[in-house]
């Protein structure tokens, strides 16, 4: 009986997350094409610090916990820096570099420098 409410309780949580994910995508793609319009709105905000935030915190840790046990393995392979780059510093790149609802990380950006 416990498995069937386990896969009740998971169908209710994707329904109730469903909405949000919908209606970030459909503001994702304007009328000039996807990411034409890349100022953070309310919806994107609240979906960023809602579920991707809690997402990007989450592989972070996932990410530290497996390259330290596979830290040995990836010394002998000469790939710490190709390993560190994919599991730690990419997902906390996502995590602490981009603006709430932004899509781009701040290096990204382009600089915008005033005319002189």
């Amino acid at each position: 009986m416990s498995a069937f409410k386990f896969v009740i309780s998971a169908t209710l949580a994707l329904a109730l997350t469903q909405p949000f994910t919908a209606f970030g995508a459909s503001l994702e793609t304007d009328m000039y094409g996807p990411g034409a319009n890349d100022d953070p709105t309310a919806a994107r905000m609240m979906g960023d610090a809602l579920i991707a935030r809690p997402l990007y915190a989450a592989a972070t840790a996932t990410g530290v916990a497996i390259f330290v046990a596979t830290l040995p393995f990836t010394a002998l392979g000469g790939n710490v820096d190709e390993s560190a780059s994919q599991l730690v510093v990419g997902p906390a790149r996502g995590l602490f570099t981009r603006c709430l609802g932004c899509v781009k990380t701040r290096q990204e950006m382009p600089v915008e420098r005033p005319l002189e």
